[in-house]
């Protein structure tokens, strides 16, 4: 028996960010609606790659226990954290032992009870369904990366990326921290 398909990509479920450059080593992401973050190499204070990764992934699981259990009562207190460590091995650049932690605490009373009653399971469905950028981690889609000819905003025309060796020169842990 064949499997069913899946819901299929469509305007409705399309995302995207584009990026720009501000700078030598230096980039705006920005998304639809306008809002912005820096990113850089990782000596000054812009994002670096991979920190906006391990932002996307707290940030994900944040907003589903508030959606889930800030609903009941709100935090008294909130701090989370996403971590992990960044290796190289035969399989290139890598994060290993992502966690993210949700450090929470809610009033006393009735609306805090509840709150501290689906909390558990409330951070389990998040871990097993409900955060997107976890999830897709953790499923591991390939990601495709392609070269494309985008117009020049300034010049009109489009210059080709580089694909030579020597453009990327460095050890490998240092681009796209």
């Amino acid at each position: 028996m064949a499997a069913e398909p899946g819901p299929q990509p469509s305007e409705e479920t399309h995302r995207s960010v584009d990026l720009h450059q501000i700078g030598e080593h230096r980039w705006m992401a920005t998304n639809r609606r306008g809002g912005g973050v820096s990113i850089g190499p990782g000596d000054d204070p812009d994002f670096t790659p991979v920190e906006l990764l391990l932002a996307a992934l707290v940030g994900c699981g944040a907003a589903d226990l508030d959606h889930i259990a800030g609903k009941r009562a709100p935090f008294e207190t909130f701090h989370a954290r996403a971590e992990g460590h960044k290796i190289r091995d035969e399989g290139g650049n890598h994060l290993v032992q992502l966690t993210v932690t949700l450090d929470v605490t809610f009033p006393e009373g009735e609306g805090g009870d509840a709150a501290r009653e689906v909390l558990p399971r409330t951070v389990q469905q998040i871990q097993d369904r409900l955060c997107t950028v976890g999830r897709t981690v953790t499923l591991g889609d390939q990601v495709r990366y392609v070269a494309g000819v985008v117009p020049d905003p300034v010049r009109g025309s489009a210059e080709e990326p580089s694909t030579r060796d020597e453009d990327f020169a460095g050890t490998p842990q240092e681009h796209g921290d």
